[in-house]
């Protein structure tokens, strides 16, 4: 009895042996097969699913500088070159509209509204310099940006005060403008300019297509102000009015981003002269009631509008699913 007993403690003690021996390797197999399923998995979810942050490339041989603006968290969440200083082209007749909405009291006047409407709805050149005279030009800018904070605007240059679309944005400080919109300006002011914004024209006055952008790249609904320059006075292509434009939210693929910024960023006090020479494209707007977005782009020389619209189309599309 005894020596079975303790024959029986022997293979116990080899058995415990035996099992501390093989436990690394088995620990490691388990890892290895867990590893060859999350790879699995990996491989299966398509990119820019949930949880998979989409990038974003700036296309080849543009200048580009973009913001976008959580309005839950009124934090930033994407931005690159937010303070570099473009031509504003047509997005400075958001100004000329707050502007003369600020220091005009009461009912607009009939012809008043006749400008302001295809202005904002349209893009409309005429409208807006008719406006920009008699709000004293270069003026409207700076008390817009005295008032606003915005640090990187300013008016045309002295020799081109009739030109409102050479007066220099930024993205940081369009979405500054929109800010002050959604947050402090008079509710009859923020109504009427977001609500014309929202009945964008997809035909612009001068006969583009200026449902580039935020419109093609981002689901309904959304208030946008766009802007072109250096493209011609005529429309290479005349534009259509299409049935379907934005893309519908089944078809863009949803990604988390990281960590987000707290706030626009400081501007910086180094040189950032403007560039009047090469076309800009932009597109800038709020989506629903969540992003503040703003892309502002200088494209390569000589480039197309219809090129131009596609790069620009693309960059939205990719800032829009690095934050959603």
């Amino acid at each position: 009895m005894t020596r079975l007993k303790a024959l029986a403690a022997r293979l116990v003690v080899m058995l415990v042996a035996v099992v501390v021996a093989m436990l690394p390797a088995l620990v490691a197999e388990a890892q290895s097969e867990e590893g060859v399923r999350a790879v699995g998995l990996r491989a299966s979810v398509p990119a820019g699913a949930v949880g998979l942050r989409a990038p974003v490339r700036v296309p080849a041989g543009v200048t580009a500088g973009y913001v976008v603006v959580d309005l839950g968290t009124g934090k930033v969440t994407a931005r690159h070159q937010e303070h570099h200083r473009f031509r504003s082209a047509s997005v400075v007749k958001i100004l000329i509209a707050l502007d003369y909405l600020e220091r005009h009291k009461g009912p607009t006047p009939k012809k008043d509204l006749g400008l302001l409407v295809p202005m904002l709805r349209g893009s409309d050149d005429n409208a807006a310099t008719a406006l920009w005279r008699r709000g004293g030009q270069g003026r409207i800018v700076q008390r817009v940006a005295r008032k606003l904070g915005l640090a990187d605007t300013g008016p045309p240059p002295v020799a081109k005060p009739g030109f409102w679309g050479y007066t220099a944005i930024s993205a940081s400080d369009i979405a500054l403008v929109y800010r002050y919109l959604l947050e402090r300006a008079d509710p009859p002011v923020r109504d009427f300019i977001l609500g014309q914004l929202r009945k964008a024209w997809q035909c612009a006055s001068d006969g583009f297509d200026q449902y580039f952008g935020i419109p093609r790249a981002v689901p309904r609904p959304w208030a946008v102000k766009q802007g072109w320059s250096g493209f011609g006075a005529v429309p290479p292509v005349k534009c259509v009015k299409a049935t379907t434009t934005s893309l519908p939210m089944s078809s863009l693929a949803s990604s988390r981003s990281g960590t987000a910024a707290s706030g626009l960023a400081t501007h910086s006090a180094a040189p950032n002269p403007v560039d009047f020479s090469r076309p800009v494209l932009h597109t800038t707007g709020v989506i629903g009631d969540r992003l503040i977005m703003v892309v502002l782009t200088l494209q390569p020389p000589g480039a197309s509008f219809a090129g131009s619209a596609k790069r620009v189309t693309r960059l939205a599309r990719d800032v829009y699913l690095s934050v959603v």
